[in-house]
């Protein structure tokens, strides 16, 4: 499982997705050095808060449905 975490600076809901990812591989992208906004709301069009996940390239949300997608893998 491939999990892709686009976050931001100062943002526990990011640190959150990183911790609960740890035992899988993930990639960590920030906004401003990654990725900009306009490349954000390109691949996450509903994206409205911070993280926005991506697991083996479909877009799942952000740190509620990554932690149910984790939940239902266990």
């Amino acid at each position: 499982m491939n999990i892709e975490i686009y976050g931001k600076d100062n943002c526990p809901q990011c640190d959150s997705a990183k911790a609960l990812s740890k035992p899988h591989d993930y990639v960590y992208k920030k906004l401003g050095t990654d990725f900009t906004r306009e490349q954000l709301f390109e691949q996450f069009p509903e994206a409205r808060t911070f993280p926005q996940i991506k697991i083996d390239g479909k877009v799942v949300g952000g740190l509620t449905e990554l932690k149910q997608h984790l939940g239902a893998m266990s």
